[in-house]
């Protein structure tokens, strides 16, 4: 191991300093001893924190023994003649000028062995890119092409570099930039020598100002071609996903949402949640407006399939002859339009639910198709020819006599079994319209969030004029006049007159229902609890909700009917 040269430094001024920094970092230099007269300058203050010895006068730093090399940066006449005076035979002295040229040797070494770093990186990196690269002089003459050339050119390395770029490939877009020293972009032609077509970017150099040559990278058509082919295919992939996401939807309600006390409407909710548990077909029939696709959703959201598809289909809704597409879908070029292909309900159904809808207005050929899906679980699509394998769990709903249809010859009778495993009947508002104030309470709180209104009820008298109608439309008519109603009262309560005008007919409501003189409290009393007795019913369930709306205890109402016999 070569032994190190130690060092003094004598004056710590600004060259000094210089000095010291550059020599700290040389392995083989160790800094002894420093010495200005100035203790606070700043390049002792340096020398002191990395624990090299700090001397004030010349006296002390003599006395610092076997120093190699003792390095005289104050400039001063007198303290190079004190040095070489009473310095030791052994000690070679350095002058000021002397360490400014050994620091500007070391600085250009260091800056020197910076460029041949950055250019063993910069070699690494053309060597590695996938594109061809090509340099030449501003004479012409090719100076250097990275490793890809030769593989997209087949050209030798050795073979190109020294050639002339006027010469071998007049017309690309290298010898172009150099002509005109003017940057080219997505030049397409021929590299010479090879038949490889390419399109290439093409740019000059230029150092201070000066062009000293060109550089030009390119690609073979080939490559191009491939990667305009590979995102046509991706493309494809996102228009297909794009179109199943668009289709695709969850269900948006669940059992919570059913509103309903009679045993009717508890008896389907009950069936409902028992055929959430499992897979099998479900029939849900009723009038318009009863909730059958409310029904659909929560058997979904409960069932094991909650986490995947939820497809509507409204049968009645979509042309017949577009119906079959619908469902199954089509291969690209099937019938005019048919520009792609296109995914069927029961494939973006596969894994999760479909809800037919008005399962009554479908055309006996799909009928026919959908039996044999309900079967087998597999299809084709329309104009194709591979059999696709699904797994989907389907719900049908419609307002229409299928077994009276089926018996008449308008409906598959095999189909409306196969679809009658589990049959959900129900029934209209108009038979259960104990229900109906629970249903105004949550559209009240639902459109108040809507419409950013604070109804907080209604009179007594649009209570009796919602009582009393027969709700030809159900719930989903309910729900319209409630809507309408809400939009056109400023009031908290919602008043007779707000909803008086909303219905499509209107039953008639007793004269006696509505209170229009003054009597007696004990009177009025007794009228308001016949009035819920028949509103609700006389039995106990009855008697319970009207001792609830009245705000009375079950007990209190009980003894107040003991006083009314």
């Amino acid at each position: 191991m070569a032994l190190k040269v130690r060092v003094g430094i004598v004056g710590m001024g600004q060259g000094g300093t210089a000095v010291y920094k550059t020599l700290r970092k040389i392995d083989h230099i160790e800094i002894i001893v420093v010495c200005d007269r100035i203790d606070k300058n700043p390049g002792v203050e340096i020398a002191r924190q990395d624990g090299v010895a700090t001397c004030l006068t010349l006296e002390a730093f003599l006395k610092i023994p076997n120093l190699d090399v003792i390095i005289e940066a104050t400039g001063s006449p007198n303290v190079q003649v004190e040095l070489e005076r009473r310095k030791a035979k052994s000690s070679a002295l350095i002058e000021a000028q002397g360490a400014n040229l050994m620091m500007y040797i070391i600085e250009e070494t260091e800056k020197l062995a910076n460029i041949k770093h950055l250019k063993g990186e910069l070699d690494t990196i053309l060597n590695s890119v996938q594109e061809a690269i090509e340099v030449a002089g501003i004479d012409g003459k090719i100076k250097y092409v990275n490793p890809s050339f030769s593989r997209v050119t087949t050209i030798p390395a050795s073979q190109r570099i020294g050639s002339n770029i006027f010469a071998a490939s007049p017309d690309g877009a290298l010898a172009r930039a150099l002509r005109t020293h003017e940057s080219v972009f997505a030049h397409r032609s021929q590299v010479g020598g090879s038949d490889v077509e390419v399109i290439s970017n093409a740019s000059p150099i230029i150092v201070d100002g000066k062009i000293e040559g060109a550089v030009v990278v390119f690609q073979p058509l080939t490559d191009i071609y491939k990667l305009m082919e590979q995102l046509k295919a991706s493309n494809q992939v996102i228009d297909d996903l794009q179109s199943r996401i668009n289709q695709i939807s969850t269900s948006s309600y669940t059992f919570d949402d059913l509103i309903g006390s009679h045993p009717e409407f508890k008896s389907a909710l009950n069936l409902a949640r028992k055929a959430a548990k499992s897979s099998s077909t479900v029939l849900i029939t009723g009038e318009s407006g009863t909730g059958k696709e409310l029904f659909a959703h929560a058997i979904h959201s409960a069932s094991s399939r909650f986490d995947k598809p939820f497809i509507k289909v409204n049968c009645a809704a979509i042309p017949e002859t577009l119906l079959e597409s619908e469902f199954f879908g089509h291969e690209k070029g099937t019938f005019t339009g048919a520009l792609k292909t296109k995914l069927g309900k029961m494939d973006l159904a596969n894994g999760g639910t479909i809800f037919l809808d008005e399962i009554g207005d479908m055309n006996p050929y799909l009928q026919a198709k959908l039996l044999r899906v309900l079967q087998e679980m597999e299809f084709e699509r329309v104009g194709g020819t591979k059999t696709i394998k699904v797994d989907v769990r389907v719900i049908a709903a419609t307002n229409r006599n299928l077994l009276a249809m089926a018996k008449r010859g308008d409906f598959r009778e095999d189909l409306y079994y196969r679809l009658n495993v589990i049959e959900l009947r129900l029934p209209p508002l108009r038979s259960h319209k104990e229900d109906i104030p629970a249903h105004v309470h949550s559209l009240i709180g639902k459109f108040n969030r809507k419409f950013g209104k604070h109804v907080v009820g209604l009179t007594r008298r649009a209570e009796e004029l919602l009582m009393n109608y027969d709700w030809p439309g159900n719930i989903r008519e309910l729900q319209n006049v409630m809507e309408r109603a809400m939009l056109t009262s400023d009031e908290e309560l919602i008043s007779h007159k707000s909803i008086l005008n909303l219905f499509d007919s209107l039953s008639p409501i007793p004269q006696e229902h509505w209170i229009e003189e003054i009597m007696p409290i004990e009177q009025m009393e007794k009228q308001m609890i016949r009035l819920a007795l028949k509103r609700f019913g006389d039995s106990a369930e009855g008697k319970k909700q009207a001792a609830k709306t009245l705000k009375i205890s079950l007990a209190t109402l009980y003894n107040k009917l003991k006083t009314m016999t």
